[in-house]
């Protein structure tokens, strides 16, 4: 019988689709406040972020729309809502810093990837202003580009 490898890897869940929607000005490292039943659900990588997005109310910051799917084996007498809204653990400076880029014309902020950091489950989120579809065919364009010409290189290598 194989044994099942643990992964090594400190990520949890990525957001491929904000850098394919969106132009990603800057990312910042945010902590994340959970509960426990959370946490253990997030060591299980049940959780999803692709439909999230951070919200800015009463000079805090919120990530909502994020789901992360309770273990069976929770404990029974917790309510748990997978989609809660869950605080960013910011500092005051950090906050302001992104309010005025939020307050700026077409500017949001994504989460980009969820991870582990020393014991602790982080947020890189990032200040980002959306693509037009030109935009993404032109990136497209470029990745298949970019394939194309390491293909080439590699059959003339050979």
């Amino acid at each position: 019988m194989a044994k099942n490898k643990k992964d090594n890897s400190n990520t949890i869940a990525l957001n491929k689709k904000a850098r394919h929607d969106y132009f990603i000005e800057q990312s910042l490292e945010a902590g994340l406040s959970l509960l426990g039943w959370e946490v253990k659900s997030l060591r299980e990588n049940k959780v999803q972020i692709k439909e999230s997005y951070v919200i800015y109310k009463n000079n805090e910051l919120f990530l909502f729309g994020a789901h992360i799917s309770p273990l069976r084996s929770a404990s029974s007498h917790v309510d748990c809502d997978p989609i809660r809204t869950r605080k960013l653990l910011l500092n005051k400076l950090e906050i302001n810093r992104l309010r005025e880029k939020i307050t700026q014309k077409g500017a949001t902020v994504v989460p980009l990837k969820l991870y582990w950091a020393r014991g602790k489950v982080k947020l890189e989120i990032g200040v980002a202003k959306g693509k037009k579809s030109h935009d993404k065919r032109q990136d497209i364009k470029e990745r298949d580009w970019k394939l194309d010409k390491a293909r080439a290189l590699k059959e003339s290598n050979r």
